[in-house]
């Protein structure tokens, strides 16, 4: 199971949840790149560059997916972006987007805004723009679960229904 979704919709903090609730290992891909790499998103940027980046994220998700199977994984808000990424998931994955508005998403921004290279140096007007161009590859997934007003265990529990229903 891989949660996708924009920067602080929530995905680690759920995924956790939900690996919990359902006895599995729960992967965040920027948290075990980072332990794998000894460096942080943000140094990973600084030093090496973005695409840089991506390349280590596509190799790391492809991996992971294929040899932690029944696992839950956490992607990186941009990682979806990535269209090598995007079609193995969603062949060899259940792909969960956690949806967010855009007002729900800013009103959390303060609280998100640190350890996002993404985010640095750029208006709310710039993220915005970010924000809508990752809905595009987001809408292509699974099963859909709203977040905005949800409390992380009432996103779980909408999830863990969701997945009994089907």
């Amino acid at each position: 199971m891989v949660l996708i979704g924009f920067m602080g919709v929530g995905k680690t903090t759920v995924g956790q949840m939900i690996a919990t609730k359902l006895k599995r290992e729960f992967i965040d891909i920027d948290q075990y790149i980072e332990q794998t790499y000894h460096m942080s998103i943000p140094q990973i940027f600084e030093q090496k560059g973005e695409p840089y980046f991506r390349k280590l994220e596509r190799k790391t998700v492809i991996d992971i997916c294929q040899h932690h199977y029944n696992n839950i994984v956490s992607l990186g808000g941009g990682a979806f972006q990535q269209k090598e990424i995007r079609e193995f998931c969603l062949e060899n994955c259940l792909v969960l987007y956690l949806d967010i508005s855009w007002e729900s998403w800013k009103a959390r921004f303060e609280l998100i805004n640190e350890n996002r290279p993404v985010l640095n140096n750029r208006s709310l007007y710039d993220i915005q723009q970010l924000f809508n161009e990752r809905k595009h590859a987001y809408s292509m997934h699974h099963l859909k679960i709203n977040t905005d007003n949800k409390s992380p265990e009432e996103v779980t529990a909408s999830i863990i229904e969701a997945l009994q229903d089907n």
